[in-house]
C-alpha cells in the first residue's frame, strides 16, 4: 500500500512577479493547462496509489481543496500552522497514516515530462522500501547545474545505489567534475519508505522533532475538508529539512537513479528551459508582438507586450507589475521581492486578483478613501455575513443574480442592479445562480484595509 505525500508549501518567490508568498507558483498554471500540485496529482494515477495527504500552510488551504477538487482527488489535507521544513511535515503524514503504508513524498511544484520514467522509477524502488530502505530519488543529470544539489553514489544496491554522501550545491568547476564522474546525481527531493522506518529513523536521530510531531499529531481535528494538529505544540518544533534530519544520517539510504525530465522549475530560466520554442528560440504566453528577438521568455496576462532587438531576456507583464531580467540574473529575482518586502509594498507577496475560496477579487483602481473592486463570486458560494467599521460599499451586478442580505433584509438583485451598505451595517451576499456572479464594488471611508471585516457568519470556517 502506497500514501502519496505532496508537499505543498513554499513561496517561489525566485518566479516573481507571478509566483507570490500569497499566491506561490504549485498553485499555478506554469506548463500546461494543470497547475503544478493538480499536475503532480494526475502523474500518480499510474501508481497504486491507496491514498494521499497534501500538506500546506493556513493561507493556502482554499487553493489546494478548490484545486484538488477540481480533478476529483481531494485526499487528506494537513495544515501545518507554521512552516517547520519537510522533516516535521513528513513526520506528521507518518503519524497520521493508517497502517504502515510506504510514503512516496512529492514536491507539487516539480515538472516531470517523461511520466512512464517517473513511474518505472517509482515502482522497481517499492522492494527496496518494503525491505526497509529509505529510499531518495537521484536525477540523472545533463548538464553542470549549480542550483542543485548532489548526491553521490555508492555501491550498488539491488535496481540503485547505497548512499555515499550529500552535497550541497557546487560551484561550476566542481559541477562539470560530478558530470564528467558519472558518480553522481541531483538531488530531487523526492523519496519513498515506509512510514514506521522513517519515524525510527527520525527518533534515533531527531528526537526532539519526533516527540514535538508525535504529540501534535495526537487526536487531530477535522475541520471541512482539513485536518488540524495541535498548534501549541507544532509551535515548538525545530525547523529541519529531511536530508540533514535523517537522509544524511541514516545507514538505510538508498539512491534510485530517474531519467524522467525532471526540474524544480526554480527559475525563470528552468522554465524557458522546459518549454516549446519558436525558431527563434522564444518562448511565448500571451499577446505579445515580436521583431529580431531571440531566446527570451515573454508572459503578459493581459497587456500587449512588444519586444523589439533584444536576446536573452525574462520579460513577465502581471495586472501591477513588469519584470525584466537578463536571463543569466533570474536567480536574483528574489531579491525584488526582498527589497519590496523591506520596504512594506504588497507587491511581494499579493497579486492584484486575490483568489478566496467563495471565488476572487480584483483591486482596478484605489486612491484617497475609495477603492474599485470586480469581485467573482463562484456559483453557490457565499461571502461571509460580516461588517465593516471603517467603510461603506456600493454593489453593482454586472452579471448573474446575487441575493443581498442587509441587517434583517434580504433581496435579489440582477444584471445593472445596485445597493447601497452603510458603514456598521452587517450584510452578505451569495450567488444564487448557476453562472459566475460579477459585480463591481465601489469601497469609500477612512481605512479600507482588508482586516477591517468582523465576520459572524461564514461557511469556510475563517475567524
Amino acid at each position: 500500500m502506497i500514501n502519496a505525500v505532496v508537499m505543498a508549501g513554499g513561496s517561489g518567490t525566485r518566479l516573481w512577479p507571478l509566483s507570490r508568498a500569497g499566491h506561490p507558483k504549485q498553485f499555478l498554471a506554469l506548463n500546461g493547462e494543470d497547475t503544478m500540485l493538480q499536475a503532480t496529482m494526475k502523474r500518480l494515477e499510474s501508481l497504486n496509489i491507496e491514498s494521499s495527504v497534501t500538506i500546506c500552510n493556513e493561507e493556502h488551504r482554499f487553493f489546494v481543496a478548490e484545486q484538488l477538487r477540481e480533478i476529483n482527488k481531494l485526499g487528506s489535507i494537513i495544515l501545518e500552522p507554521v512552516g517547520r521544513n519537510t522533516a516535521p511535515a513528513i513526520a506528521l503524514a507518518a503519524f497520521v497514516a493508517e497502517g504502515d503504508p510506504l510514503l512516496l513524498v512529492l514536491a507539487a511544484d516539480h515538472v516531470i515530462q517523461d511520466e512512464s520514467a517517473f513511474t518505472q522509477a517509482v515502482t522497481e524502488a517499492i522492494p527496496l522500501a518494503e525491505a526497509g530502505k529509505l529510499v531518495t530519488f537521484g536525477v540523472v543529470p545533463n548538464e553542470p547545474h549549480t542550483g542543485y544539489g548532489y548526491i553521490k553514489k555508492g555501491v550498488k544496491y539491488g535496481v540503485g545505489f547505497k548512499v555515499d554522501h550529500f552535497v550541497e550545491k557546487p560551484s561550476i568547476d566542481l559541477a562539470q567534475n560530478y558530470i564528467e564522474s558519472g558518480d553522481y546525481l541531483w538531488n530531487s527531493g523526492m523519496f519513498l519508505f515506509k512510514a514506521s522506518r522513517y519515524l525510527e529513523e527520525l527518533q534515533k536521530f531527531r528526537p526532539d522533532i519526533f516527540e514535538i510531531c508525535k504529540l501534535a499529531a495526537d487526536s487531530v481535528e477535522a475541520d471541512l475538508d482539513f485536518v488540524r494538529i495541535k498548534k501549541e505544540k507544532f509551535l515548538e518544533c525545530p525547523s529541519d529539512s529531511i536530508d540533514y534530519a535523517v537522509m544524511e544520517k541514516t545507514d538505510d539510504s538508498v539512491v534510485v537513479a530517474m531519467d524522467a525530465g525532471w526540474s524544480d522549475i526554480g527559475s525563470w530560466s528552468s522554465l524557458w528551459d522546459i518549454s516549446e520554442k519558436d525558431e527563434n528560440g522564444n518562448v511565448l504566453h500571451g499577446d505579445v508582438l515580436l521583431h529580431e528577438t531571440n531566446n527570451s521568455f515573454i508572459r503578459t496576462d493581459g497587456k500587449l507586450v512588444a519586444s523589439v532587438g533584444v536576446d536573452d531576456l525574462v520579460i513577465v507583464s502581471t495586472k501591477d507589475v513588469v519584470m525584466v531580467a537578463h536571463k543569466n540574473s533570474v536567480q536574483d529575482v528574489k531579491e525584488i521581492a526582498k527589497k519590496l518586502k523591506d520596504k512594506g509594498r504588497t507587491e511581494w507577496e499579493l497579486n492584484r486578483e486575490i483568489y478566496r475560496p467563495w471565488g476572487k477579487y480584483d483591486s482596478i483602481d484605489f486612491g484617497d478613501r475609495y477603492q474599485v473592486k470586480r469581485i467573482t463570486v463562484k456559483p453557490g458560494a457565499k461571502l461571509s455575513v460580516q461588517m465593516h467599521h471603517h467603510r461603506a460599499e456600493h454593489w453593482v451586478v454586472v452579471s448573474g443574480s446575487a441575493e443581498v442580505t442587509k441587517g434583517d433584509k434580504t433581496f435579489l438583485l440582477s444584471e445593472n442592479e445596485s445597493t447601497y451598505i452603510p458603514i456598521g451595517m452587517v450584510h452578505a451576499l451569495e450567488n444564487i445562480g448557476k453562472v459566475p456572479l460579477e459585480i463591481i464594488e465601489i469601497q469609500s471611508g477612512s481605512y479600507l484595509g482588508e482586516d477591517d471585516i468582523v465576520r459572524f457568519e461564514d461557511r469556510y470556517g475563517r475567524a
